[in-house]
C-alpha cells in the first residue's frame, strides 16, 4: 500500500465520521424537536436520599430546597 492510498483511506474515513456525527446530532435535534422535556417533577425517593445523605454528612441540616444545576 503506497502512501498516498493509506492518506486517502485515512481522509475518507475521517470525512465519513464527520458526516456520520453531523447526521446523528441533526437527528437527535429533530427528536428534541418533536418531544419536548416535559416539566420535572422531584421524584419522593431521590428527595429522601438527599435529605437523608446531608442528614448523616452535617447532623442537624436541613434541606430546604433542591436545585438541579
Amino acid at each position: 500500500m503506497d502512501v498516498t492510498s493509506l492518506f486517502s483511506a485515512c481522509l475518507i474515513a475521517l470525512i465519513s465520521v464527520f458526516v456520520l456525527l453531523g447526521a446523528l446530532a441533526l437527528i437527535m435535534k429533530l427528536i428534541t424537536v418533536v418531544f419536548p422535556d416535559r416539566v420535572a417533577s422531584m421524584d419522593p425517593v431521590l428527595v429522601a436520599a438527599i435529605s437523608t445523605a446531608v442528614a448523616s454528612m452535617y447532623p442537624g441540616a436541613r434541606v430546604t430546597r433542591i436545585e438541579e444545576e
